[in-house]
């Protein structure tokens, strides 16, 4: 039950829900290899202060690589959603770019394992700062177009229509 465009709305039929939440990596099972998690993030140490939640969103962390997600084991690395540990920021574009610095690496192409060959979004759904809001909405006005929040496809998505400021 929940509310869908101001009304009150039911879903049936659905016999299991599967959620992305709260997720912890089981590493478990890399006790007998060196690694070297951050406490908090539980991510590669030197990748943890590049993804930390408390100061990136998802748009705001800066693509990254081999040297980023190398561990003290030799040839050992971790990649994809699981080298982003407990953090939330972690986008699907970027588990590309990482096995591509990663092999690159493993196969002796040294430069090409350090060149950035990913342009990720500055902003998104995924990057909202609500202690900023455009028009009341808790949509940042940078996450518009043009900066405002008249005609903003988020907005649209959110089906907030009419803001006091697009008058």
């Amino acid at each position: 039950m929940g509310e869908h465009n101001g009304e009150e709305t039911t879903i049936g039929d659905i016999d299991e829900v599967v959620v992305s939440t709260g997720f912890r990596p089981d590493t478990s099972f890399l006790n007998e290899i060196r690694i070297n998690l951050d406490s908090a993030v539980e991510s590669i140490d030197t990748l943890a202060p590049l993804i930390d939640p408390n100061i990136h969103s998802c748009g705001t962390v800066r693509p990254h690589g081999e040297q980023e997600l190398r561990h003290p084991e030799k040839n050992f690395y971790i990649v994809g959603m699981k080298s982003y540990g407990r953090a939330p920021t972690f986008l699907l574009a970027t588990s590309y770019e990482q096995v591509r610095s990663v092999v690159a690496y493993l196969t002796g192409d040294v430069e090409g394992a350090k060149e950035v060959q990913l342009e990720l979004p500055e902003t998104g759904v995924c990057s909202v700062n609500l202690a900023s809001s455009c028009c009341d909405s808790g949509i940042p006005a940078n996450e518009t177009k043009d900066n405002s929040c008249c005609g903003s496809p988020v907005l649209a998505r959110l089906n907030i229509k009419n803001n006091s400021c697009c008058e």
